[in-house]
């Protein structure tokens, strides 16, 4: 009986650290992409060069790692870009998002490490999981 217990508590346990996760790492790109927004006021709509210069470089997501984050300015081609399905860009003037639970993360939204990730996309209108965009 104690092994049918444990066997369905678990897996609720992890779902919803897991959920909790998810939720603290969107609160904090939230929180992120407001600083930027802040900065480009100051700062003539102009992205900040990193994450240090709004004072958001030593945020670590909920798993212990920094936040990503890459400003477009400067940047040529789109290589390193956040795509989508289809490979187009997900924002217009940087990425900001989580590596997610695995550590691991390439700039297609569609491959299998990235599906974990916590993303800002289209421009801010959403911070979530990719596997959900």
């Amino acid at each position: 009986m104690g092994a049918i217990l444990l066997a369905i508590a678990v897996p609720s346990y992890e779902s919803y650290t897991q959920k909790a996760d998810v939720a603290s790492a969107t609160a904090d790109i939230m929180k992120i992409a407001t600083a930027i927004g802040q900065y480009e006021t100051v700062h003539n709509l102009s992205p900040p060069p990193n994450l240090a210069a709004i004072g958001a470089d030593t945020m670590l997501d909920p798993w212990g790692r920094p936040y990503v984050y890459l400003s477009f300015a400067g940047l040529n081609g789109n290589g390193q870009m956040r795509k989508d399905k289809n490979l187009v860009p997900i924002n217009t003037e940087y990425d900001l998002y989580s590596v997610g639970a695995d550590g691991r993360s390439k700039p297609p939204l569609t491959a299998s490490v990235s599906q974990d990730d916590v993303i800002l996309a289209n421009d801010g209108n959403y911070i979530g999981l990719a596997s959900k965009y």
